[in-house]
């Protein structure tokens, strides 16, 4: 079984990124969606939370696990048998960070590689910054661009 490590802060978690899992899916036998924790971002999701959330968007693909980690993604990587990381580009403006970061991670770890991958031309400029943004004003505004689990959790969290 070949595996692929999807990792990010999920904060909250998209259409893209499901887009981004179906797509992965094709290319390989199991898609590890890793949420970071030990990131500097400021996120509004507690690391419960979207691991929580994720589990759930997640919960009808057999072939998709759904963990947190904290640390390096070259060392993660390695502990759970993955082959390769995937990566989402949706405009060329993401393609400098992460060419930096795929180049630092293969510095760490020569034994695996990283895919880019682009989502379908409808969730190009779906973030999920953007959507945290949409939602603080009006979180009914974002239901296009998230599974309805996320929107309540999006709502709950903005009615406080």
């Amino acid at each position: 079984m070949i595996k692929v490590v999807y990792s990010g802060t999920f904060d909250p978690v998209t259409y893209g990124h499901i887009d981004l899992v179906k797509r992965a899916l094709r290319l390989f036998d199991h898609v590890v969606v890793a949420i970071s924790t030990g990131s500097n971002k400021k996120t509004l999701f507690s690391e419960d939370e979207r691991l929580v959330l994720a589990k759930q968007v997640f919960d009808m693909y057999d072939t998709v696990s759904v963990v947190k980690f904290e640390g390096l993604l070259a060392d993660f990587i390695e502990s759970c048998g993955a082959k390769a990381v995937i990566r989402g580009l949706r405009a060329v403006s993401d393609f400098e960070y992460e060419f930096q970061m795929a180049s630092i991670n293969h510095r760490l770890n020569g034994e695996f590689e990283t895919l880019f991958l682009t989502p379908d031309e409808k969730y190009t400029c779906l973030s999920s910054t953007m959507i945290r943004e949409v939602a603080r004003i009006d979180p009914l505004r974002v239901s296009e661009f998230v599974p309805q689990v996320v929107l309540d959790s999006l709502k709950s969290k903005y009615s406080n």
